[in-house]
């Protein structure tokens, strides 16, 4: 059961970063589900990641897929100054495990990096980190119902958007 779920979980993750690296923004807003989570916490004044995205801050945090469509729109439109000109990324993911599966949900962790380039300055810096996913079945297909993205290197070179991490 579980070598056949983690390859399923992974081909989903791996999915997810082609479509960020290669700008498929529709296909990329389909693998969430309707009321997913996502979520950038920040570090606090004691080196700890915040734990509630309600009540402290955070560096990118989005309840429900409206939100993400709305930045995806934003993206796309060039009227956010975040986004012009849009900067090329490459995200690697490595070290996917499956750490439980709760009520038929898939709970996984994995370690990522995005490299990214900014044209205009010829410039290529990086993020890396954690990632937390919970995955919701969806007849035969799994849909990510949260993401939460530990950035280890919280020091933001730009402007952090969702496709940065």
């Amino acid at each position: 059961m579980a070598p056949d779920l983690l390859s399923r979980c992974a081909d989903l993750l791996y999915r997810e970063a082609a479509y960020l690296d290669e700008r498929r923004w529709q296909e990329w807003l389909a693998l969430y589900t309707e009321d997913a989570e996502f979520w950038v916490p920040a570090w606090d004044e004691d080196g700890r990641p915040t734990d509630d995205p309600q009540s402290q801050l955070s560096l990118i945090y989005y309840r429900g897929k409206a939100g993400l469509e709305d930045r995806v729109w934003r993206i796309q439109s060039g009227l956010s100054p975040a986004t012009s000109p849009l900067l090329r990324t490459c995200h690697l993911i490595t070290n996917i495990r499956l750490v439980d599966v709760v009520q038929g949900r898939p709970h996984l962790s994995a370690h990522w990096q995005v490299q990214i380039y900014r044209p205009e300055k010829q410039r290529a810096f990086s993020y890396f980190g954690f990632y937390e996913h919970v995955l919701q079945p969806q007849g035969e297909e799994l849909r990510i119902a949260r993401k939460k993205i530990l950035l280890l290197n919280d020091v933001v070179e730009s402007v952090l958007d969702i496709y940065h991490v």
